[in-house]
Formats: C-alpha cells, structure tokens, sequence
C-alpha cells in the first residue's frame, strides 16, 4: 500500500503530508487515522508507547470518547528526507464542558511507501474558557479559509 505524498519530502509535500493529516485526525474517525501508519508503526505519545495499528484505533478510540467537540490545526516546523516535524494546537472540553487547548510537537518518520513508521509526540495542555476558544468550525476538515496557527499567533 502507497500513501503518496512520498519522501524525500519538499517543502510543498511536507505541507500536505501534514494537511492530510489535521482533516483524518478531524474526522475523529480512528480506523482512518490508522491507515496512514505501518502496520508496526512505532508511537509515543505524551508518557504512552504504543506498537501497531491495533494500538492506534484503541488508543484514538479512548482520546476522542474523552476529547469532546475535538478541533485540530497542524503546522510544519521543518522536514528533511522521509521526516517531518510538526507543530500542532487542538481544543476540545471534556464531558464537565470545562474547555483546553492543547499544544504540542510531532516529529514523524515514514517508510518508502509513505506510511508513518513513527510518531514521537509532546503535549501539554491549558484550560481556556468556552470564551477564549478559537477553532469554531463545524466538527470535521477544517474550512481553507480558517486562520493556520501562525495567524493566530499560536
């Protein structure tokens, strides 16, 4: 199985590497989510470590039955070879209606067929008031239109 786009990545690819990304993770939907991953792909994400993509869909099934009304914008930091590193922001509330944004880094490796073979994740997150919220799009793909991080100055 292919997953164009295909390393070594431009600065273009990069971009959308990402992109497609941000709308699978928006789609909440973690048997899609798994697919851009090697069946054995490699994971650490805030102080789990996961292996497979068995792994994945019951780990993104346990994130987004907890991270209501989920909204994420993903951003490249830099790319070289078969890597990208990402930066991203998230907001969702859990089911007390309490609000965060959450911040983080990704560094991501793919194979030559352009599946993930690691993801090395880092997040931290901040309560924000409902009034402080910034992704208010329809749950799903983010509009084109919408603001990235750089133009919210996150």
């Amino acid at each position: 199985m292919s997953r164009p786009p295909l390393p070594p990545f431009t600065s273009e690819t990069a971009a959308q590497k990402a992109r497609m990304a941000e709308d699978a993770w928006n789609s909440r939907d973690p048997d899609r989510v798994s697919l851009a991953y090697t069946p054995d792909s490699v994971w650490r994400n805030r102080t789990e470590f996961l292996i497979g993509r068995d792994a994945i869909v019951a780990f993104l099934t346990r994130k987004w039955a907890r991270e209501l009304d989920y909204r994420l914008i993903k951003e490249v930091w830099a790319h070289d070879g078969n890597r990208i590193a990402v930066r991203f922001a998230y907001e969702w509330r859990d089911d007390d209606g309490c609000w965060f944004r959450s911040y983080g880094n990704e560094n991501w490796e793919f194979d030559d067929a352009g599946l993930m073979a690691r993801r090395i994740a880092s997040i931290n997150d901040q309560p924000i008031a409902e009034s402080d919220r910034k992704f208010h799009w329809p749950l799903g793909r983010r509009p084109d239109d919408h603001p990235s991080l750089s133009d919210l100055d996150l």
